[in-house]
């Protein structure tokens, strides 16, 4: 669960890096950020039922929040460019 949203982000990132267009490239990278949200979700649950340490957990949530950090960052550009 976790690995299928998590490899997703990555490969809607690269897939986004052949996009037809400024708008189908934004939609890539909301496709990402819909998909690190899940992948946060499902970390979360691991660290609930410790299945994930505490700080396994805060690490690979830091990491994902920064990638979603930067996704946002990137659509949010883009959008501003498509104007």
């Amino acid at each position: 669960m976790v690995n299928e949203a998590g490899t997703s982000i990555g490969a809607n990132i690269h897939e986004a890096q052949y996009a037809h267009g400024k708008a189908d490239f934004v939609s890539k990278l909301q496709i990402s950020l819909k998909e690190a949200n899940e992948t946060s979700y499902w970390l979360l649950l691991l660290g609930k039922t410790n299945i994930l340490s505490s700080a396994e957990y805060d690490r690979l949530e830091n990491l994902c929040r920064e990638i979603r950090i930067t996704l946002i960052a990137s659509i949010n550009t883009t959008k501003q460019n498509l104007k």
